[in-house]
């Protein structure tokens, strides 16, 4: 590992100082390769007289210390908290030696690349204030600013923060405690910056972020709305309820991931990525590796297996035959929306894939898990507003993608039509959800509780949505429209869960 440690208090010769030796001990005694920054021996201006302080030419010591931050890999800063925060010799060194185009790059206005990420840091921190008072009552406004909005804006994890003191009233056995605190923290570095906890709270955070699970209640909503239609309403077969939507729960894992991996030309170029799209970027930002991944679609597609071959076992009589035969179409439309030789996605049958697959396919799972049959009317007929609803969303999903896919040729919708004719399309799909869903409630008596109040509700929270669409289709669309995809995908909602709360 190579380390860099920084002192950030005006004097040498003080207890900060010997707590910098203490630490710096430590690393080197684990093996770790270090530098040292004592930044009351580097000779620069503190404060920035540019515009913007990229501006301003560097000192050759700030140039030094550019290179030696990105040279580490993990940074150490040990400086005094005064008046609740870092001093002025550290608050002007990060002023101007984190510039953008070196620890960070706007994007536009609300993005920005953090460049320095990939990297950690630790912080030790004396103070006269009691620690506890100074993170429970002062809410350690200096620890924040530092990790938060300074190291973390650039893209450095803060993964220990150390606070020493009160030192006014410390003697000096106290003083020895701490300095054998600081060359044990150097020391742990022999195992890397994370300790084991946090290298496992680490990784099950980037597979949680790979599940992307802010999409998995919409196909659980419309699964049991399926199951609670094939009987007409509860009780419900719980055992086969609940193996057919593992099976789907883990078919829809292995189907993210499986973007994760074919996708990944398309993420790493995307700069408008977001909770709705861009993918979970844990292969680009190198939360995962491909190893993991590949490991993660296996797993996920043995857990789909074994729960649909359980579901077989459970199904009602006659039932097993329906069930493996839906439950596969189910799974060749899913996991090929990325996947050669089909690549629906990348041939302009993604959106359509997405809204078949979250409408049609999740409540015929559901129905025929039951005991239902495919052919039965219920279950079409309640997928086709749906089907139609779900389109906004995933049109409007793959606008900040626009561009990212077309430099890795994928030919989605978006791409063949341009964001403003895919605005008028998703427009098209809002206003068509709710008149579909009125005809059905007219023409059939049994639609007209379950379809009902979603076309009403429907027809208002679209006419919502296409507010915002029309302004897209006149003008230029942002680049995130963040805003404008909850809008969509809350639009969903109105095909599903009046129909779930009248079966249920």
């Amino acid at each position: 590992m190579r380390c860099l440690l920084i002192l950030a208090h005006p004097r040498r010769d003080s207890f900060c100082g010997a707590l910098f030796d203490a630490y710096a001990a430590g690393a080197r005694q684990a093996g770790v390769e270090c530098r040292e920054l004592i930044l009351s021996a580097l000779k620069f201006d503190p404060n920035v007289h540019a515009v913007s302080p990229e501006l301003q030419p560097l000192e050759p010591d700030l140039v030094r210390a550019q290179h030696d931050i990105a040279w580490a890999e993990h940074v150490v800063f040990v400086y005094p908290t005064w008046w609740g925060t870092f001093p002025a010799l550290l608050k002007g060194f990060l002023d101007r030696v984190l510039v953008p185009g070196f620890a960070f790059r706007h994007v536009t206005h609300d993005r920005w690349d953090k460049l320095l990420a990939g990297r950690t840091a630790d912080l030790l921190t004396t103070m006269d204030t009691p620690p506890p008072i100074y993170r429970f009552i002062y809410r350690a406004p200096g620890r924040q600013a530092l990790a938060r909005a300074t190291l973390g804006y650039c893209g450095l994890r803060t993964v220990r923060a150390d606070s020493f003191g009160p030192v006014i009233a410390s003697d000096a056995a106290q003083r020895s405690r701490w300095l054998e605190r600081a060359r044990a923290s150097g020391a742990r570095l022999v195992h890397g910056a994370l300790s084991p906890a946090q290298r496992r709270a680490q990784r099950l955070l980037a597979w949680l972020a790979a599940l992307r699970l802010q999409f998995y209640p919409m196909t659980w909503i419309a699964y049991t709305v399926g199951a609670l239609a094939a009987g007409a309403g509860p009780p419900l077969a719980m055992a086969p309820y609940l193996l057919g939507y593992v099976a789907l729960f883990f078919l829809e894992a292995a189907t993210v991931f499986l973007n994760e991996w074919f996708d990944f030309d398309s993420d790493r170029r995307n700069r408008n990525a977001g909770p709705f799209t861009g993918g979970s970027r844990v292969l680009v930002d190198g939360r995962l590796d491909r190893a993991a991944m590949r490991k993660g679609i296996a797993l996920a597609l043995l857990a789909a297996v074994a729960a649909l071959v359980a579901l077989i076992a459970a199904a009602p009589a006659g039932s097993a035959l329906p069930v493996a035969l839906l439950y596969a179409v189910f799974a060749a439309f899913a996991l090929f929306y990325t996947v050669p030789p089909l690549k629906l996605s990348h041939r302009g049958l993604g959106e359509l894939d997405v809204a078949l697959t979250h409408s049609v396919g999740a409540i015929l799972a559901g129905y025929v898990a039951q005991g239902g049959g495919w052919s039965h009317r219920v279950p079409w007929l309640l997928a086709l507003p749906l089907g139609i609803a779900v389109l906004p969303s995933i049109l409007l999903a793959g606008c900040p993608d626009r561009a990212a896919d077309q430099a890795a040729a994928k030919r989605t919708l978006v791409v063949l039509l341009g964001k403003r004719n895919t605005a008028r399309l998703a427009m098209a799909a809002t206003v068509a959800a709710p008149a579909t869903a009125a005809l059905l409630a007219l023409a059939r008596p049994d639609m007209a509780a379950l379809l009902g109040w979603g076309a009403l509700g429907g027809a208002v929270h679209g006419a919502w949505l296409c507010q915002h669409l029309r302004r897209f289709t006149v003008q230029e669309m942002p680049e995130r429209i963040d805003g404008a995809i909850v809008l969509a995908l809350t639009f969903i909602l109105w095909f599903c869960i009046p129909p779930l709360l009248v079966l249920a």
